[in-house]
């Protein structure tokens, strides 16, 4: 029988998997491919609201982006449990891009993105070790500072 790691490791951190966050647009959150799972772009939504909005470097400080990025990285995780059948189906995460709002003068998007890679690697440990684009833009949706995707693979039958 395959250990139950990552629901064990969410409830050791007290993080508890929210529902998948209601897309605002015509989309799916998370599309399984064979043993690939790709998530759609997730914002920072806590209960159905933003956590915070603005861009970052203006409204958003530093700080505050990389918490929202946290979040982001966790409704990603829940939408992408929601189509493995769990997030102990998780075997690793393979790659996260993290889309920071932010003004032309803010150059600390790999910063605001380790709010992500941090959790993935609480969460995952080794397995969450991630290739990951940080990646400035002008706007997202509803005015958030950051959106997360990710890409993760699921357990084989035989893992």
């Amino acid at each position: 029988m395959r250990e139950l790691g990552n629901s064990r490791r969410l409830a050791e951190l007290g993080i508890v998997l929210p529902p998948v966050p209601a897309p605002v647009a015509s989309y799916v959150p998370a599309v399984r491919v064979g043993d690939l799972v790709h998530t759609s772009g997730q914002l920072p939504f806590v209960d159905g609201v933003l956590v915070t909005t603005g861009r970052v470097g203006a409204v958003v400080d530093e700080a505050g982006a990389s918490g929202a990025a946290r979040i982001a990285a966790l409704n990603a995780l829940a939408a992408a449990a929601a189509v493995a059948g769990g997030i102990d189906e998780l075997e690793r995460v393979v790659k996260v891009t993290v889309f920071v709002a932010s003004t032309h003068d803010f150059h600390a998007q790999p910063a605001v993105a380790n709010g992500a890679s941090h959790l993935i690697g609480e969460i995952f440990g080794e397995a969450g070790a991630h290739a990951r684009s940080a990646v400035g833009v002008g706007s997202l949706p509803l005015d958030a500072p950051v959106e997360v995707e990710l890409i993760a693979k699921v357990r084989s039958a035989d893992s």
